[in-house]
């Protein structure tokens, strides 16, 4: 037997071993980066993607991904925009596989709420869904007061403007009952 053979053996599997044992460290360093990505992260990756989110009362929503903040999500739908909390959704499809962090310090803290009082300070037609009762059903009307973690909703028929304070009906909705909020409005407007 040669011995620069046996050499160039032992160096071939010395190289092998050494290149499995890296690809195992970077699968390792892969699931632990994986293990501190958040949703939201994900969505921002996914931001101008058409996407599907399911939500738990089995109504679905699909659109272009155009807005992925602290607590919920903008879809443009053609016509419409769709407000969704993240803890309405069951489920997405079409996401991305890449994470984008949040860099804004601000934009991190500016939650639902902020989005809701936005609606209603602009006093903006909306559509609300919930979770719980009747995935199809939605009420109509404007948001009038964002609480903490309600919102009241002066109901009206679609399409209807506001009705005088005097004949409409205020429903509460918390906000863990929103299943999304669609804007009477075209997209992006």
């Amino acid at each position: 037997m040669r011995w620069d053979a046996l050499f160039d053996d032992m160096e071939a599997q010395l190289a092998a071993r050494q290149r499995l044992d890296f690809e195992a460290e970077i699968a390792e360093r892969a699931l632990v980066e994986s293990a501190g990505v958040e949703l939201a992260d994900r969505l921002r990756g996914s931001l101008g993607l058409r996407i599907r989110v399911q939500v738990s009362s089995g109504s679905s929503f699909e659109g272009e991904l155009s807005h992925a903040g602290s607590e919920a999500l903008v879809l443009d739908e053609s016509q419409h925009q769709v407000l969704i909390p993240y803890a309405a959704a069951a489920q997405y499809v079409g996401l991305s596989r890449v994470a984008v962090t949040e860099p804004s310090a601000v934009r991190r803290r500016l939650g639902l709420g902020s989005a809701l009082r936005g609606l209603a300070r602009n006093r903006a037609r909306v559509t609300v869904f919930v979770a719980r009762g009747r995935a199809e059903a939605g009420l109509h009307g404007a948001i009038e007061t964002v609480g903490r973690d309600f919102l009241d909703l002066a109901v009206t028929r679609e399409g209807q403007e506001r009705a005088a304070a005097s004949a409409r009906q205020v429903v509460s909705i918390p906000f863990g009952a929103l299943a999304g909020i669609r804007s009477a409005g075209a997209a992006g407007g």
